[in-house]
């Protein structure tokens, strides 16, 4: 059976849908995607390991050629929510709009693997000295699991890992820490004719939000880092959940948010003082009020400037490596002892939101530079191939 063309590979991936998020309701399997990977690897002679992280969450990971050493090509395989509403086309059905690809991850990040693909086609005849390794990762959006699991097992994977996040093909070598935190309030129902009836979460968790905001304007205040784009630490109100109708006092209110810390802040300590404004708070509204993680902290992010990895990925991109404010799977990979760069194709601008787009006129530049990676770690024609 011939394998799909690059199109109709972009098509069948974001036909898959592959939802996760923290919100049950809305979290799904990535098991579809993972399979299409798996047959479309399995057919260009790549063998082929489906890991269960989790029940209906599968990790990928292809690899062709042994031994020591080689490149990882790794992305995730899920994506954000979405609200059809808000988009001008289908979400799961990959149109094209002027210069433009259009889809539910055709930017962050499900294309990448067909452009992977795409790219090593032309090198399948070739013998390949050192591994090449494809790795698609279950829940990135939300708890990282799939990375975690990797990171936790400890086996080597690579000399060298490339994240294909969008980045607009620049390098990254830099990326804040990612904290997804929750925050609950048990308030006491009643009618709402009668305030003294009642104890409302709603009313408590609007306090709440003003200490977040204000321990934001803080610690935006005292930390700065000018390597980043966005050089101050972010807190975002991402989600909030409470009541249930106008007549009756709040009774139950839920809030998750997220905070971007820059290298050198301490998770426990931000958590701590989010811990002590919550306290008088409780007090004041005679409410409960639990807070905790959502998943364990990210680590921030930083490949030194003069590896190996950041020099050949600044020399094929001709653009010096930066960093971003988002957080990838980069840490984990890293841990495994790989070389770790984040680069892809797509924009960061444009993810997350309705209208999620790849630029047709970067489709071309990623392959070549994918080819070029690959050449240069796996294939035994490759001049550079540094041995361990």
């Amino acid at each position: 059976m011939p394998l799909p063309s690059l199109r109709e590979q972009f098509s069948a991936l974001i036909a898959a849908p592959s939802v996760s998020c923290t919100q049950p309701s809305l979290d799904m399997s990535n098991r579809a995607v993972i399979d299409l990977l798996a047959t479309w690897l399995g057919e260009l002679g790549f063998t082929c390991e489906i890991q269960q992280i989790s029940p209906g969450k599968f990790n990928l990971l292809a690899s062709r050629g042994t031994g020591p050493g080689g490149l990882v090509l790794a992305g995730h395989s899920d994506t954000v929510p979405y609200d059809e509403s808000l988009w001008r086309s289908d979400p799961l059905c990959l149109s094209e709009q002027g210069d433009r690809w259009v889809g539910l991850g055709v930017c962050d990040m499900k294309g990448f693997f067909a452009l992977v693909i795409e790219a090593v086609l032309p090198l399948l005849d070739q013998p390949f000295q050192q591994p090449l390794l494809i790795l698609a990762t279950c829940d990135e959006e939300s708890s990282m699991a799939g990375a975690r699991a990797l990171a936790d097992a400890g086996r080597p994977l690579g000399r060298a890992a490339v994240i294909g996040e969008p980045t607009g093909l620049k390098p990254i070598r830099l990326h804040k820490g990612v904290m997804m935190e929750r925050i609950d309030i048990l308030g006491q129902s009643g009618h709402s004719s009668d305030p003294a009836l009642g104890h409302s979460a709603l009313e408590a968790m609007q306090d709440v939000m003003g200490e977040l905001r204000g321990l934001r304007a803080q610690w935006q205040r005292e930390f700065n880092n000018p390597q980043f784009s966005v050089p101050q630490p972010t807190l975002n109100l991402g989600c909030i959940h409470g009541g249930d109708n106008p007549n009756r006092i709040c009774g139950q209110c839920a809030l998750e948010f997220d905070l971007r810390p820059l290298p050198g802040m301490d998770p426990e300590l931000l958590r701590e003082a989010i811990r002590g404004k919550l306290q008088p708070l409780a007090l004041k509204h005679q409410v409960r009020i639990d807070y905790g993680p959502l998943f364990p902290a990210v680590p921030p992010f930083e490949q030194k400037a003069d590896a190996e990895l950041v020099r050949l990925a600044e020399r094929l991109t001709g653009h010096t490596a930066q960093a971003v404010a988002f957080g990838t799977e980069a840490p984990y990979l890293q841990q495994l002892g790989c070389e770790t760069l984040v680069l892809g194709p797509g924009d960061i601008d444009c993810a997350h939101q309705p209208g999620e787009y790849l630029e047709l006129a970067r489709i071309e530049p990623t392959v070549v530079i994918l080819r070029q990676l690959i050449q240069h770690y796996c294939l035994t024609r490759s001049e550079d191939v540094q041995r361990r």
